[in-house]
């Protein structure tokens, strides 16, 4: 773990790196280990001169931990992706509108404790589609991570298959490969033109469409937005 700060530690000092991202099945800030020193996720922050974002979590309280620990923006969610095999294979799956409305709870907890700074939240599992993006934000997300949906661009590396490695292992490592197709250009997915009213083209017309339909026109006000969550 010295060698990787002492790696980054050179990057941002030359201006390499602008955002430093720990993403892990589940991160705490309190981690202990019997074997190997834990990282001190506080002082790693502190002296890497780049905001960190630093997840999966699901819980306010590990939440408030890392902005405490100084972290910029919080990935909320783990178990949850098309290709994610950890709830199948360790027990562990969060249902995501509540866990992220369950974060933005704790950011706002947190603005005031701290007297004004601001966390990013960003929704990272079960974002397949536009609606998705909408209700995710509504919850209370700045962000979303998107896996499937990027992949399925003519443009992607994976030519219509999707894989989330989720952990990281020399024979083994824990994710599937899942083949998701094509839908278009990467640019159609996220701007459109759309040729397909499924929700994977067009992302970010209809998260617009969304919060116009609701009477928002920003994405700020749309996060204040009612709420009613439904089993289906």
């Amino acid at each position: 773990m010295q060698n990787l700060f002492s790696t980054i530690s050179g990057l941002s000092g030359s201006k390499r790196v602008d955002i430093f991202v720990i993403r892990g099945t589940t991160v705490s800030a309190e981690h202990v280990s019997p074997k190997d020193s834990a990282l001190n996720l506080k002082k790693f922050i502190y002296e890497l001169d780049v905001p960190v974002i630093v997840g999966g979590v699901a819980t306010s309280t590990a939440a408030l931990h890392l902005m405490r620990a100084g972290a910029a923006g919080v990935l909320v969610g783990f178990g949850g992706g098309s290709a994610h095999t950890t709830r199948k294979v360790l027990g562990i799956e969060v249902p995501m509108a509540s866990a992220v409305a369950e974060v933005a709870s704790a950011r706002r907890e947190y603005l005031d404790e701290s007297g004004g700074r601001y966390v990013h939240v960003i929704a990272d599992g079960s974002v397949g589609r536009s609606g998705d993006i909408a209700k995710a934000i509504a919850c209370g997300a700045d962000a979303v991570m998107m896996g499937s949906p990027l992949a399925k661009a003519t443009e992607a590396p994976g030519l219509g298959w999707h894989w989330g490695s989720e952990a990281h292992h020399p024979e083994l490592p824990r994710g599937e490969r899942v083949a998701v197709g094509t839908s278009g250009t990467l640019e159609e997915i996220l701007l459109g033109p759309s040729h397909a009213a499924d929700g994977s083209m067009n992302l970010f017309g209809a998260l617009r469409r969304a919060m116009a339909t609701t009477g928002y026109s920003d994405v700020k006000s749309f996060q204040r937005v009612e709420v009613l969550i439904h089993r289906a």
